[in-house]
């Protein structure tokens, strides 16, 4: 049984950011999950395994960079998420359990570019924007072959910023959430509904994390 949300203010060098806890009744590991550049932790994907994480053992921390604490508009460089990762990590690592870095799109981005640095256990990247939309010679391949852990991607099988099969190998397991777009939403003639795919996705990531050990 989880316990209800507790929101904390985290100031870090990029301003002031906010996690919101859902906690695990007898946590095993920490899930610290970033949103995107267009929306906040209210997305689809994020409130998904928010609500059904903490009965399987994993505490989620729903992470706000300051931008979006801020009201802004606009996500920052990638250089100012960054700073902001790193200021919070302090605080999602305190409650002494194996913490695993995650986000969508370009929270996912800052994941991976952190994850060996801050020392994460592993790395979800949920959406990862593998390149612009039609811009395929755009990678950022790099980012996500270089988090030096564990590292699962869920993604989309109609993401435009990246489709499943567009992804190159390497030392990451994907899974694929069938017509998804970026934001997971799945078109009607799929025979898939929003909460069917919701459930592929938790599936995929409550097993990934029980395997870690």
């Amino acid at each position: 049984m989880s316990r209800q949300p507790r929101t904390q203010n985290v100031t870090t060098d990029a301003g002031d950011a906010r996690i919101t806890w859902v906690r695990a009744s007898a946590p095993r590991l920490v899930l610290a999950v970033g949103h995107g550049a267009g929306g906040g932790i209210e997305a689809r994907d994020l409130k998904a395994l928010a609500a059904f994480l903490p009965a399987h053992g994993v505490t989620v921390a729903l992470v706000e960079q300051p931008w979006r604490v801020a009201g802004k508009k606009l996500a920052p460089a990638p250089k100012t998420l960054d700073t902001g990762w790193r200021g919070l990590w302090p605080a999602l690592a305190a409650p002494g359990l194996p913490v695993v870095a995650g986000g969508r799109s370009a929270g996912a981005r800052v994941a991976c570019r952190t994850a060996t640095e801050l020392g994460a256990a592993a790395v979800l990247a949920l959406s990862f924007p593998l390149h612009p939309p039609g811009r395929p010679e755009k990678s950022r391949a790099e980012e996500l072959l270089g988090t030096g852990v564990p590292t699962l991607v869920v993604q989309g099988g109609n993401d435009p910023f990246g489709r499943p099969e567009e992804f190159p190998p390497g030392a990451y397991e994907l899974a694929e959430v069938p017509y998804g777009d970026h934001g997971f939403a799945v078109p009607k003639k799929s025979g898939l509904s929003e909460a069917q795919a919701m459930d592929l996705l938790t599936g995929a990531v409550t097993g990934w994390l029980t395997s870690l050990g």
